[in-house]
């Protein structure tokens, strides 16, 4: 619940901010007595939309650590703390970028990477990922990590995300438009917009934001495919990517905060929506792709 509560919070505060900045810049005046003023529109659109994706992007470590509960490592406290840390330097340096911070978290088999800086992000494993797989299938775990920061897949997706909801935003906003004016042809009053633009607006930024959703889901699965084989680089062969696959398959899955799932091993529910491919597509491409020694 404390979660939960944190999350609506935040988000909350995105989109005060985002409104304050609309608000001084006067973009947020879009609907004017000549009608739409589809500059100031695709400003506010633009605001709102790259607004709150970079600021989710910005506070994505901090939310991470609060939201999951995670535990940075800064002084190992036992051997297999210590080797985490160890793997994660030597994975970094592989794939030439900064040391990033390296945390774990009470739970299901699962592991995350967020941050905004390639230079700077934090790598996150479960409790339960440690107690379920070996040593070889953690590392190749930490790898797909790893490569989801050096392939800038943070960024990536909040750029991807940006896109989206400055479409969702504008297009909304311009149909409602049209909608209201459709709807009241041959009235006299035109002081402002009317119920048909609010309620037309409402439903699209639902209905399209139901179609971004979809969009950034694929995108975020391309992403997924990718780390699986910036892993096996970064391990020398594919199989120890396979083999953590093939377990994680069969182990349940650790469900993560919304701000991170899309950077966690495991998938998502419904196939559209999903973050994640299915693990026996992932694991069809590896064994197709020739990637490293087997």
């Amino acid at each position: 619940m404390k979660r939960i509560v944190l999350f609506v919070m935040t988000n909350l505060a995105v989109v005060v901010v985002l409104g304050i900045v609309a608000s001084l810049l006067g973009v947020n005046r879009y609907l004017t007595a000549n009608g739409l003023n589809l500059t100031a529109l695709l400003g506010f659109a633009a605001i709102m939309g790259f607004g709150g994706a970079i600021i989710s992007l910005l506070i994505s470590k901090p939310m991470a650590k609060w939201t999951a509960g995670v535990r940075i490592i800064q002084q190992p406290q036992n051997a297999d703390e210590a080797w985490i840390v160890q793997t994660v330097e030597k994975l970094a340096n592989q794939a030439n970028i900064g040391m990033p911070e390296v945390g774990i978290f009470e739970g299901a088999p699962n592991a995350f990477a967020t941050g905004a800086f390639k230079n700077s992000a934090l790598v996150a494993v479960s409790t339960g990922l440690l107690q379920g797989m070996t040593r070889e299938e953690v590392e190749a775990v930490l790898g797909h990590e790893v490569a989801h920061i050096a392939n800038g897949d943070m960024v990536t997706m909040t750029l991807i995300q940006g896109v989206m909801n400055t479409f969702v935003v504008f297009l909304s906003r311009v149909i409602g438009y049209f909608v209201d004016s459709f709807l009241r042809r041959g009235s006299d009053n035109n002081s402002g917009p009317g119920i048909g633009y609010y309620v037309t607006t409402i439903v699209l930024d639902i209905v399209l934001g139901f179609v971004a959703a979809m969009i950034v889901a694929w995108f975020s699965r391309q992403r997924e495919f990718r780390a699986d084989a910036g892993a096996a680089q970064l391990m020398g062969r594919r199989q120890p990517m396979i083999n953590a696959l093939a377990r994680l398959g069969g182990l349940p899955a650790g469900e993560l905060p919304k701000a991170v799932e899309a950077m966690g091993i495991t998938g998502g529910i419904g196939k559209l929506f999903a973050t994640h491919p299915p693990i026996e597509e992932r694991i069809a491409a590896l064994q197709s792709a020739g990637a490293g020694r087997q």
